[in-house]
């Protein structure tokens, strides 16, 4: 969940784009809506969710008690929130590829999230299917096996909708306020109980280890959630049934602490020699502060741009401040055109120029087909229809798999009747249609190795 960047700064707006365009409002409702009608496989296709289990062979294979268990996760699975917090890398914020994250434990079966390959991320869907060592579920994946250290099954509040106030608590430092009130008794809030006994002294314990290890390059970010890491620790060994022992934590490619928790005793932060550790890693979710704690303290987002079971937790009763950069599509754009100011607008589903009479257009057009230079209008046009001032924000939508969004940015812009012409706007949607080809092969098990490079990787 983590993005390693030269600045702090930098991180931020990397995910203040990425909470932009990732999970899309329109995606969020739908979900929701699905999910509240107790239609748990519509919300999962509502939020790009391929599911690759079936509870029937299931039931039939390890009982109708398991079955129910693993059904009883899916009805409160909020695949929207899931996609929220999944793990994304730089520069796009694209989904972290082939990665196989467990979500909960029934014994030895695993439910799990799995990301495609690099290669096949086109739509950025991701599939939940079921792992229980050899055997499992689902579409071929080069990576079955779930990660530790990208592991949600300790980290339900990231995913199920009925544990997401818990992510006031366990969000890193930041999270202020009166904590939400506890969940029914389950094992996750079991955990965290047993946990608390930890806090203030663990709290102090790792900002002295911290301290020291802030002048380094990586620390310039200041996103480690220090303060979280004994509480955290504590509940990964009790979940492998350890009552106390050492954890890594994993801070990049070259950095690593040593959290050492037993009962009775206080907590103990230590830098870790060369790149070795101790015991289990600590997972990703835990190791970090999360961005949108962040954001909002630094006042980059406001409640309404995070996901409403985020804002729930992290800002109850926060004003709205925050708003989406689109600009109105009927509104028409002023072009200087011969020493004037002229309008270009929808009209009859096509961009025009408002201000010219459709003779002089015709005429200006055959001109300028003969090698003449076109009117600044015109050619404000065919540069709209080529590569639009937009055109950032369409590949960021296509890039994270809102085709629905980026046609809609198009439409608004050029209107629905426009015919594209060649040039980067085009390519960009060819590129996106091609990219799905992929994808399809993967998912259907045709392809397993990375096709020729795509033209658009010269272009970025």
């Amino acid at each position: 969940m983590h993005i390693l960047d030269a600045t702090g700064d930098t991180r931020r707006t990397f995910w203040q784009r990425v909470r932009e365009f990732a999970v899309p409002q329109s995606m969020i409702e739908s979900a929701t809506a699905r999910r509240h009608a107790g239609d748990w496989a519509g919300a999962c296709a509502a939020a790009r969710v391929d599911v690759d289990l079936d509870l029937k062979a299931v039931a039939r294979a390890g009982g109708a008690a398991l079955a129910a268990s693993i059904r009883a996760d899916l009805r409160h699975l909020a695949p929207d929130l899931l996609r929220w917090h999944m793990p994304r890398i730089a520069p796009d914020g694209l989904l972290r590829p082939g990665l196989t994250i467990s979500l909960a434990r029934h014994g030895p079966v695993h439910l799990v999230v799995r990301t495609p390959p690099a290669w096949a991320g086109a739509g950025q869907r991701i599939s939940l299917a079921l792992w229980e060592g050899a055997r499992r579920t689902g579409a071929p994946h080069p990576h079955p096996h779930p990660d530790p250290r990208f592991r949600l099954d300790l980290h339900r509040h990231l995913w199920d909708a009925r544990r997401a106030g818990e992510l006031r608590t366990r969000a890193g430092h930041g999270a202020t306020g009166p904590a939400p009130p506890p969940e029914p008794a389950e094992a996750m809030t079991s955990a965290l109980a047993s946990a608390d006994r930890w806090a203030a002294s663990a709290s102090a314990v790792a900002a002295a280890s911290v301290d020291r290890w802030a002048a380094s390059p990586f620390a310039a970010a200041g996103s480690a959630a220090a303060d979280r890491w004994a509480d955290e620790a504590g509940i990964l060994l009790r979940a492998d049934a350890c009552a106390g022992g050492a954890v890594t934590v994993r801070l990049g490619a070259r950095h690593r602490f040593v959290v050492t928790v037993a009962d009775g005793a206080e907590p103990r932060i230590a830098r870790a020699r060369g790149r070795g550790g101790g015991g289990p890693v600590l997972p990703d979710a835990a190791t970090w502060v999360l961005p949108d704690v962040e954001l909002l303290r630094e006042g980059l987002i406001g409640a309404d741009g995070l996901h409403p079971l985020v804002a729930a937790a992290l800002a109850p009763g926060r004003p709205a401040s925050y708003t989406r950069r689109d600009d109105d599509p009927s509104t028409p754009r002023v072009v200087e055109c011969r020493g004037e100011r002229h309008r270009i607008g929808l009209v009859g589903g096509t961009l025009v120029a408002l201000d010219h009479d459709p003779a002089e257009v015709r005429r200006e057009e055959l001109l300028a087909a003969l090698g003449g230079t076109p009117l600044a209008c015109l050619q404000a046009i065919d540069e709209a229809h080529r590569r639009p001032e937009c055109l950032p924000d369409v590949r960021a939508r296509l890039d994270h798999g809102d085709t629905e969004g980026a046609l809609a940015v198009v439409e608004g812009l050029l209107g629905p009747d426009a015919l594209l012409r060649h040039g980067a706007l085009r390519e960009t949607l060819d590129d996106a249609a091609l990219r799905k080809v992929a994808h399809g092969l993967f998912r259907a098990g045709l392809s397993r190795t990375r096709p020729a490079p795509e033209r658009r990787a010269a272009r970025r």
